[in-house]
């Protein structure tokens, strides 16, 4: 950073804490707040505010009604800067504040701000474009995040079964995780302290993004045979979607470490669901949907359903499957035991579904303790 941008970030930070001290204390103002996010978010980009940032979620937490007051700040803020540093500590900070956990912050919506044509303007563009790309990638993510997260009340009133929702579900947190495989630094001037905490923040919500999806694909796979076919379609697609994943994972985990994140570092190595493994869940799928599943007739470029009333109830487990979750891999229970009764086709998938998942792994995050882990 050149002399006369710092000594221009200070000033510029030193002023606008003036204003918010002489600002009144109102429904949508803060001046305690606004001065915190004003630390937390300065023009530095060698210095990391952490204590203040730690501030900001404390008032959230303790008083969801500071949410208006800091949408208001950070907005502002947002909006009017030009400066790749002071927006990406503002991402930062707006990330950790959705994981304090607050109901009113899981109804915003959207981001208060929109960054998705970011443009650096204090340095040319030809040092600047990794910085721009990153914020816009990064501001994309957290607002799909958003989006998300305030859909949860909506899944109470989902008419869908319980298993289009999961798959739903897996969909939406598969393309949450395409979106931070984006995030990512592009430049080699990029090896900045902030960079790399940021960098952190992206690991560590991919850890709790993946480790759903594999939570998620487990209890797929345990009642792939109680759906109907467009439901088994689209479970295979999501399997297919994950195999892809998780390749991008270990080269994303890869070019991290090069990098010198300190949090990729952490990341075991991303075992590999077997391509064979997949063609044969997907004989089995099809072969189970040709014997005991509707038929279906194309109208209007739609399916429409015609219900076999003996194969009405597909499968009836006599006995639940038992699966063992545990701090690494999701695992069948060693002493599974199937009713004698089942039929040799519900045998080969509980043995094929056993060896799926032997290879999906599962990190426990607690969500409650991120805000601290992400705290910049």
């Amino acid at each position: 950073m050149g002399l006369w941008k710092k000594v221009t970030g200070i000033i510029k930070d030193k002023n606008s804490i003036v204003w918010a001290n002489f600002s009144g204390k109102s429904s949508f103002r803060n001046p305690d707040l606004e001065i915190s996010i004003i630390k937390a978010t300065s023009h530095d980009e060698y210095h990391i505010d952490k204590r203040n940032a730690q501030i900001v979620f404390s008032w959230i937490r303790a008083s969801p009604i500071s949410l208006r007051p800091l949408v208001w700040a950070l907005s502002r803020r947002m909006e009017k800067t030009r400066s790749w540093v002071v927006a990406v500590k503002g991402l930062m900070l707006m990330h950790g504040v959705f994981y304090c956990k607050v109901p009113a912050v899981e109804k915003m919506g959207r981001l208060p701000f929109d960054l998705s044509s970011f443009t650096d303007g204090h340095t040319t563009s030809a040092k600047t474009w990794g910085f721009n790309a990153f914020v816009r990638e990064y501001y994309a993510f957290l607002d799909q995040r958003a989006l998300v997260l305030s859909e949860k009340d909506n899944r109470k009133s989902d008419e869908r079964s319980p298993m289009a929702q999961r798959l739903s579900k897996l969909q939406k947190l598969q393309s949450l995780l395409d979106m931070l495989l984006q995030v990512k630094p592009r430049a080699e001037n990029m090896k900045l302290p902030l960079i790399l905490e940021a960098m952190d923040c992206i690991i560590i919500e991919i850890y709790d993004v993946y480790s759903r999806i594999c939570t998620e694909i487990t209890k797929v796979l345990l009642n792939i045979y109680s759906v109907k076919k467009p439901e088994a379609a689209t479970a295979l697609k999501v399997l297919q979607k994950a195999m892809t994943q998780g390749e991008e994972l270990s080269l994303f985990f890869e070019s991290c470490k090069e990098f010198g994140v300190m949090n990729a570092n952490e990341f075991p190595t991303v075992a590999q669901i077997p391509k064979e493994e997949v063609e044969e869940l997907e004989r089995i799928v099809n072969g189970a949907s040709d014997m005991t599943m509707t038929t279906y007739e194309d109208s209007v470029g739609d399916y429409s359903i015609e219900e076999n009333d003996e194969t009405a109830a597909i499968v009836e487990h006599k006995e639940a499957l038992k699966t063992v979750i545990t701090d690494k891999w999701v695992v069948f229970d060693e002493n599974l035991k199937i009713n004698e009764e089942n039929n040799n086709n519900k045998i080969l998938f509980a043995e094929e579904t056993a060896a799926l998942i032997e290879y999906v792994p599962v990190y426990n995050y607690h969500q409650q303790d991120i805000p601290d882990l992400i705290s910049f």
